[in-house]
């Protein structure tokens, strides 16, 4: 009995450090299927039915597409500040300034996990 015991701690210990190389090798490629972005810019077209919205970057002809679901997060914030106050997406129109943050799909589309409305300095 004490044998048996003894065995089946053994190997409980040896599978331990075994399975947690298995996972541990796992992790990194799921992290790589789905890389972080950041994208701003002024929203030049917004197209509410696809929940896109077109943003060019601010002096450059550069457009991206970001695209938001029920899960982003709005938000908007004065520039310099810390203080950022959640709205809805209705809140935000064509010309406004906005930082996107997400992930990059494989066709260029920022899927936004947030949406940051910047706000002009307070005169």
């Amino acid at each position: 009995m004490v044998k048996k015991l003894l065995t089946l701690l053994f190997t409980s210990v040896l599978a331990f450090p075994l399975s947690t190389v298995v996972f541990a090798q796992e992790a990194p490629a799921q992290a790589k299927a789905a890389k972080e972005g950041r994208w701003e810019g002024v929203i030049v077209r917004s197209d509410k039915d696809h929940s896109t919205l077109t943003v060019r970057k601010v002096g450059s002809a550069l457009e991206r597409t970001v695209q938001y679901d029920s899960s982003t997060r709005w938000v908007s914030q004065e520039h310099g500040s810390k203080k950022a106050n959640d709205i809805d997406a209705s809140q935000v129109k064509d010309g406004d300034r906005v930082i996107c943050k997400g992930t990059w799909e494989k066709n260029g589309t920022l899927h936004a996990t947030l949406i940051s409305k910047r706000l002009s300095h307070s005169a």
